[in-house]
């Protein structure tokens, strides 16, 4: 296992840094399935990830998986000190894989979206396999002459229930799961909740939010805004912007795009320390137009410039204006502005790139 110092580290750029890091022994397979060369990482886990893992990561949540792409994301020195400073997939898989059991099966690279999704969620959300530390107590003793754990994993109910049981710290208190809940219904949600990731994936999209125009007052004269991306059961979230109503995020987030396409959720929150936060507005952005666009694409010769297609603003919509799909600098793009809905004003700028699973 090749090991390189921070002082060392820090003497070339982030991006040259993140190569070095790639390149460790074991950051060259997937931390999950073992799949070779992964292109992601969870930046608050510290693992290497392949893309159908990447997706399960997600679904998820931020509080417990962040992803990043160590290709299409930009990094900082910073950001590339914590993730070196987490030790990689060799020392995390010590950690988080210390104790599995006999009778579970590590994923393959060839393994179903429900395998992978199974062992992810016992691996990072339950920590059922991670060695004593903190909470991370490992729930299968093993005997008293083996070093693995052999005893049997919870049944089906004891495992929901502990699903249930670690999903109360989710981003954006308010919104938790208020998308499930108005599409199923209480009872149902949290049966697909359980379900999360047990998906396939058609491509990515990467959401640059822009900023906010005319934000409504939630604190005196102002508001601390930020703004939650939901995409099925994945969810991504902005920084705060202290004291705005026009802030500027100018944030790439990426979420994996479901075989069954639902709309993007947008969600606009203040920023409250011993409150509850307040909502600020919510849209609704239909992606379909943007992939069916680069479906397209893939079977023309497409010049830079060319408008593949918009998504037309009318009195049905929420749309400010057209939001026209084109290409720019070899990349499939779509400008959204929305006015946000349920809310007394604002509008919210967004601008939607198609990612293909092969980046």
């Amino acid at each position: 296992m090749f090991y390189f110092s921070p002082s060392y580290l820090q003497l070339i750029g982030p991006l040259k840094r993140l190569e070095k890091l790639m390149h460790q022994g074991g950051n060259r397979f997937c931390a999950d399935c073992e799949s070779p060369d992964p292109k992601w990482v969870s930046s608050s886990i510290g693992v290497f990830i392949c893309i159908k893992c990447s997706g399960i990561h997600r679904s998820l949540g931020v509080h417990i998986s962040k992803v990043l792409s160590l290709k299409l994301d930009q990094w900082t020195d910073d950001q590339v000190d914590a993730l070196a400073k987490l030790g990689g997939n060799t020392l995390l898989n010590k950690k988080y894989e210390a104790c599995i059991p006999s009778n579970i099966t590590k994923p393959k690279p060839t393994s179903t979206i429900e395998e992978r999704a199974d062992f992810i969620r016992r691996k990072y959300e339950l920590l059922q396999f991670s060695e004593s530390d903190e909470r991370l107590a490992c729930p299968f003793p093993p005997a008293p002459s083996s070093s693995s754990c052999s005893a049997s994993p919870p049944d089906k109910k004891n495992y929901n229930k502990q699903i249930t049981k670690h999903h109360h710290h989710r981003i954006g208190h308010p919104f938790r799961n208020s998308w499930g809940r108005k599409e199923d219904g209480p009872k149902s949600s949290k049966k697909g909740h359980s379900l999360a990731g047990m998906v396939e994936f058609v491509g990515l999209v990467k959401v640059n939010v822009l900023k906010g125009t005319n934000l409504a007052v939630r604190d005196m004269m102002t508001s601390d805004p930020y703004v939650i991306l939901s995409l099925g059961h994945q969810s991504v979230k902005t920084r705060v912007i202290k004291n705005s109503l026009n802030p500027v995020w100018n944030e790439n987030l990426m979420l994996s795009i479901p075989e069954n396409i639902p709309p993007l959720k947008v969600l606009v929150y203040d920023k409250d320390t011993f409150s509850t936060d307040d909502f600020m507005g919510e849209a609704e952005i239909d992606i379909q137009p943007l992939l069916a666009a680069a479906k397209a694409l893939e079977k023309s010769t497409g010049s830079e410039g060319t408008q593949l297609g918009k998504w037309v603003a009318s009195k049905d919509t929420t749309l400010v204006k057209d939001g026209a799909i084109s290409i720019t600098d070899g990349k499939i793009r779509q400008d959204i502005s929305v006015r946000l809905q349920n809310v007394e004003r604002g509008e919210l700028e967004v601008q939607l790139e198609c990612v293909p699973l092969t980046q």
